[in-house]
């Protein structure tokens, strides 16, 4: 009976790491910005030019988002006028692999349709 309760268990973390995984990550917007900045520091307009068709309201939130998820830094530079600038961080870098896993399946999905 352990043993099926351990499953069970086990199966329960998995799917709840699942979940927080595409809470993070989800929507339409956030790996966008992420392989954006995947490239190297930017800031707000350069992202907001890059990711195309993001509000610059939307992008606030979505980059507030990752930055209380960990996987942003925000820096207020001291420039005249003030300019603020966003990195990834090392732990954000473990995402690379999961958005480099997407696209992927994106390119194959896309010739598998295309084949139909």
């Amino acid at each position: 009976m352990a043993l099926v309760e351990s499953n069970k268990d086990n199966c329960k973390e998995k799917f709840m790491a699942l979940r927080d995984a595409i809470d993070v990550l989800g929507g339409k917007w956030k790996i966008y910005i992420l392989q954006n900045l995947s490239f190297g520091t930017m800031r707000f307009k350069d992202l907001q030019e890059r990711v195309c068709g993001i509000t610059p309201k939307v992008l606030s939130k979505e980059l507030r988002e990752l930055e209380e998820n960990l996987l942003i830094t925000r820096t207020v530079n001291d420039t005249k006028p003030i300019t603020v600038s966003y990195t990834l961080t090392s732990y954000a870098m473990e995402t690379k692999v999961v958005i480099a896993a997407l696209m992927d399946f994106g390119l194959i999905h896309r010739k598998k349709i295309k084949e139909k």
